[in-house]
C-alpha cells in the first residue's frame, strides 16, 4: 500500500480508537458513509478483517487491535514531531546559512563569532559567490549585499550604511612605482581590477572611466585573486577600508572619495525574518556594522 491509503488507515484508526462510524465521522469532519467506505476498501487491501461489526459499534478484531496499536504511536510520533517543529523555531541553533560578497567578510566574521559563542548549538555556512543567493528558494537565511537597494518581492531589506573602499599598494609596489601626488597622477600608475568589465561597483566604475586600459595590467574575476595580485605588488587596487588598514603589507594610497562608497544592505525574507535563529544573526551583524571601521551608517 503506498500513500494513497492514508485517509483509509486513518479512518480505520479512528473507528477502533472511538468504536463507531458515527464517532470516527465526527472526528475526522467526514459522512459516515465515507468512514464505511474507507473501512471496507482497508479490509480489501489487507485480505482481512479488522473490526466485527455489530449493532453497537465497531469492536476491532486482532489485526484491528494491531492497527490501533500502530497508529496510536504514529500519532503520538506525528504530536511529537508538530511540538518539536513548532519550537525549532524558536530555538537559535542548528543551521544558519549567511550569504554575503567576499569583501564584507570583515564584518560578516566577528559577528558569527559573537554568535558561535552566544549559542553553542549553531552551525554556520557562509557563501560567497559572484550569483545571489535566492532568500526565497531558501538558499540563505540572512544575506549581506552592496549596491542598489535589493528589490525582490518579500523580501526585508535594512541599511547597514555605506562602505568605504579605497586604493591600496603594497610596500614593494610603492618602493618600485612611489605614489600618486594627484588624480591625474593616479592614472598613470599599474592597476589591478575586476576582470567583469560591466561591474557597477563605485571604484571600477571609476577605474574604467579614469584609468587607461593598457594600466590595467592584472584583472581577476574573485575577489582573492584580485587581493593576492595587490599583496604581490603587480598593482595599486581597491579594498574596503577595514580589509586594506588590517593587512600591515598594505598602504593606504589615497584616503576614500565619498564617490567610492558602497550602500551595504542586510537582507532576509520575510517568512523567517522574526525567528529567533534569524532576528540573532541580524543583531549581531547590526551590532558588528555600529563596530567597524569604513563602514558609515546613514
Amino acid at each position: 500500500m503506498g500513500l494513497d491509503s492514508w485517509d483509509e488507515i486513518r479512518t480505520a484508526f479512528q473507528v477502533a480508537r472511538v468504536g463507531t462510524v458515527s464517532g470516527a465521522a465526527e472526528v475526522l469532519g467526514v459522512h459516515h458513509a465515507t468512514v464505511i467506505r474507507h473501512v471496507d476498501a482497508l479490509e480489501d487491501k489487507l485480505g482481512t478483517k479488522l473490526f466485527q461489526r455489530h449493532p453497537r459499534g465497531y469492536t476491532p478484531t486482532e489485526a484491528g487491535q494491531q492497527l490501533l496499536s500502530v497508529g496510536q504511536a504514529t500519532e503520538d510520533q506525528f504530536s511529537q514531531l508538530a511540538a518539536r517543529l513548532a519550537g525549532a523555531g524558536e530555538e537559535v541553533s542548528g543551521e544558519l546559512i549567511v550569504t554575503s560578497i567576499t569583501p564584507a567578510s570583515v564584518l560578516v566574521l566577528p559577528a558569527m563569532d559573537k554568535l558561535l559563542t552566544d549559542y553553542p548549538e549553531l552551525r554556520l555556512r557562509y557563501l560567497t559567490d559572484l550569483r545571489v543567493f535566492r532568500l526565497e528558494y531558501g538558499e540563505a537565511h540572512v544575506a549581506i549585499r552592496a549596491g542598489n537597494r535589493p528589490t525582490e518581492p518579500d523580501n526585508v531589506v535594512q541599511s547597514l550604511g555605506r562602505m568605504q573602499s579605497t586604493l591600496f599598494a603594497s610596500h614593494a609596489y610603492i618602493e618600485r612605482y612611489g605614489i600618486p601626488r594627484s588624480k591625474e597622477d593616479m592614472a598613470k600608475h599599474r592597476f589591478v581590477s575586476t576582470d567583469n568589465r560591466d561591474s557597477r561597483a563605485p571604484f571600477f566604475r571609476w577605474i574604467s572611466e579614469n584609468v587607461p586600459d593598457a594600466n590595467v595590467v592584472f584583472r581577476a574575476n574573485e575577489h582573492e585573486a584580485q587581493v593576492d595580485a595587490i599583496k604581490q605588488g603587480l598593482g595599486m587596487g581597491f579594498l574596503t577600508v577595514p580589509m586594506g588598514r588590517a593587512d600591515p603589507k598594505l598602504e593606504e594610497v589615497v584616503k576614500p572619495y565619498d564617490t567610492w562608497d558602497s550602500n551595504i544592505w542586510l537582507v532576509t525574507h520575510v517568512d523567517l525574518h522574526r525567528t529567533p535563529k534569524v532576528q540573532a544573526a541580524v543583531k549581531a551583524i547590526k551590532e558588528q556594522a555600529l563596530k567597524s571601521e569604513g563602514l558609515i551608517s546613514d
